[in-house]
């Protein structure tokens, strides 16, 4: 029998922790998509998110920061409408100055995945978890969440940074038990 985290209930759930969750991510646009996803997520379950991810990916362009920073009013109006995603007025304009904010930093530092990384030190944290030990942030989601904050990303308080951390592989939060610590250690 495999042991894994414990919080995976549904398929899609233990899918994503199985093949996504904790594995580091470099790529600007995957990047993009979870800093979106996690804050879509504010005050939701992820599996809620997960279920509609395939809408965000259709509604926002594929999570491509270039086009999602060009979206118009009109655009954001439609989103409002679109019942495959989380019609949250405030959530669909953050994505939109969010990928403006990213593409600043892609700018400034030549990729947002060398900016975001620089959080941790260019390397995943392995930390050491038996369950009831798991933060909700850390001192290092706090100075990511002041720092994007800064450059005029929202929704992305240090509870979303460190959730963010988590499912981008910057931290490694499996379980000590579960099988996927040792492989992404």
């Amino acid at each position: 029998m495999t042991t894994r985290c414990s919080w995976p209930s549904t398929e899609l759930d233990i899918a994503y922790h199985d093949k996504e969750w904790g594995v580091p991510v470099h790529d600007d646009r995957v990047l993009f998509e979870f800093i979106t996803l996690e804050g879509a997520q504010a005050g939701l379950s992820w599996s809620t998110i997960l279920n509609k991810r395939e809408n965000y990916r259709r509604a926002f362009a594929g999570f491509d920061p270039r086009k999602v920073a060009r979206f118009t009013s009109v655009q954001k109006r439609k989103l409002m409408r679109d019942e495959g995603i989380v019609r949250n007025r405030l959530k669909i304009e953050s994505t939109v100055t969010n990928a403006q904010a990213f593409l600043a930093v892609q700018k400034e530092f030549g990729s947002f995945d060398r900016y975001i990384w620089q959080f941790v030190g260019g390397q995943p944290i392995q930390n050491r978890r038996k369950g009831k030990d798991i933060p909700a942030r850390t001192a290092e989601s706090d100075a990511m969440s002041k720092d994007l904050q800064k450059r005029g990303f929202r929704f992305v308080g240090s509870t979303i940074c460190y959730a963010f951390m988590q499912a981008t592989g910057m931290v490694n939060d499996h379980l000590i038990t579960c099988f996927r610590h040792r492989e992404l250690k």
